[in-house]
């Protein structure tokens, strides 16, 4: 299953952020910050707290490719 974290991605250029500046803020790893680039799970609780960050619900930032669902 493939994820789509482009909210997130469009989210931090609207609040003029950079991933760096992400992941200074809520220490989440650089690796993890990888995997969401490749559209690979991470845990909920990583999401949380980047949702808490940019004041943001987990829908605003995720879905999940429709396309990764019609590969079952």
């Amino acid at each position: 299953m493939k994820f789509n974290y482009n909210g997130l991605w469009k989210t931090l250029i609207d609040k003029n952020m950079k991933k760096k500046d992400l992941i200074d803020k809520t220490g989440v790893s650089p690796t993890t910050i990888s995997k969401m680039v490749r559209g690979d799970a991470v845990s909920l609780t990583i999401i949380g707290k980047i949702c808490e960050e940019l004041g943001t619900d987990i829908g605003d930032l995720i879905c999940i490719e429709k396309n990764s669902l019609e590969d079952k």
